[in-house]
């Protein structure tokens, strides 16, 4: 059995809190709002998972020096626009050699940094490892069988983590392509909101359909420009976390991407949704990178302009049909057939 604590009490924390019990582990529930760690230790219920009952011996706390201390395994999971402030009070807690696993997924819009990047900043010598996949929280705590990536820069690190949360129903894969795992889980929520607008105008599965293979595309592009494994991206935390983000309605991008499909504003989207749609913080930084690697992401581009410059998602979709013709992959390379020669 492992001490554990999770940093972050939204949906996706709760969610990891009840497998890690389920799986006999010790298991601690940080919230940074007093009256939030107090409701959860009163009623094992979860605001957003009202159909669900925790497990009587997980505990919650608002003390960040308690949820820390003594820890085999330090689980991170608040939203990526909290990353920041929040691993920077972590850092006065934190020992040197404390492993920590974010499960969090994001690209910090100021900074290009990812999540693992971000922890590093501030917890330099802790073993930092990310967990990442499709893996909808609705569906992990009601222990529907799922698949993800642990990675991390060490063998051993990926594997701790693997054999922490492996189970019956949770099938844990290693990697050591952190990068490649980071960038594919946050790079997929701006291709998530694509596909949620073309739900949004009613354009039919063969919309969908292009957007998800030309999303996969520019995901790829730009990791591999990075430094990323290919095949990274053609698998669960790459091409498998995009298509559920893409088809799901749990997936808040896709739903928000719905609701700017209908004309509403982001603001208003990211409101009616009511939970933090990472997609909307991840656009910007995915234009970041793309100018920075010298990368063409033509659906990132179209997001941005929707979400930030008021852009018809309409007249969107348009600029991305008339673009310049040209072939669809770098098929054959120097051994194209004469005739394409």
């Amino acid at each position: 059995m492992a001490k554990i604590s999770v940093i972050g009490a939204g949906t996706w924390g709760t969610g990891i809190a009840r497998l890690l019990c389920n799986n006999g582990h010790s298991v601690i529930m940080w919230s940074p709002f007093p009256a939030e760690a107090e409701s959860l230790r009163k009623t094992h219920v979860h605001p957003n998972l009202p159909k669900v009952k925790l497990p009587e011996e997980l505990d919650f706390t608002a003390d960040l020096e308690d949820a820390m201390k003594d820890k085999d395994l330090i689980v991170m999971a608040v939203a990526s626009p909290f990353t920041r402030t929040t691993a920077e009070k972590m850092a006065a807690f934190a020992k040197p050699g404390q492993r920590i696993v974010t499960v969090t997924k994001g690209i910090e819009e100021t900074t290009l940094l990812t999540q693992v990047e971000i922890l590093a900043e501030f917890m330099p010598d802790c073993v930092i490892g990310a967990l990442s996949g499709p893996s909808h929280a609705e569906e992990v705590i009601i222990g529907l069988p799922t698949l993800i990536v642990s990675a991390s820069e060490t063998r051993e690190m990926a594997e701790y983590v693997q054999n922490i949360f492996m189970s019956p129903v949770f099938r844990v894969y290693t990697s050591p392509d952190v990068l490649g795992v980071e960038l594919g889980g946050s790079l997929k929520n701006v291709i998530a909101l694509a596909a949620g607008m073309a739900d949004g105008m009613g354009l039919g599965d063969n919309t969908k359909a292009a957007l998800i293979t030309r999303g996969i595309h520019e995901m790829s592009s730009l990791a591999i420009r990075m430094g990323a494994h290919p095949e990274t991206l053609s698998g669960l935390s790459g091409i498998g976390d995009l298509i559920v983000t893409c088809a799901s309605m749990h997936s808040r991008n896709r739903r928000a991407g719905i609701l700017l499909g209908q004309g509403k504003s982001m603001e208003e989207a990211m409101r009616e949704v009511g939970q933090v749609v990472e997609g909307v913080y991840s656009a910007k930084a995915a234009i970041g990178l793309a100018r920075k690697y010298n990368v063409t992401l033509p659906i990132t581009e179209e997001v941005n302009k929707v979400l930030f410059e008021h852009k018809d998602p309409k007249t969107a979709l348009l600029d991305l049909m008339v673009r310049d013709k040209k072939m669809e992959l770098s098929v054959g390379g120097e051994d194209l057939p004469e005739g394409w020669k």
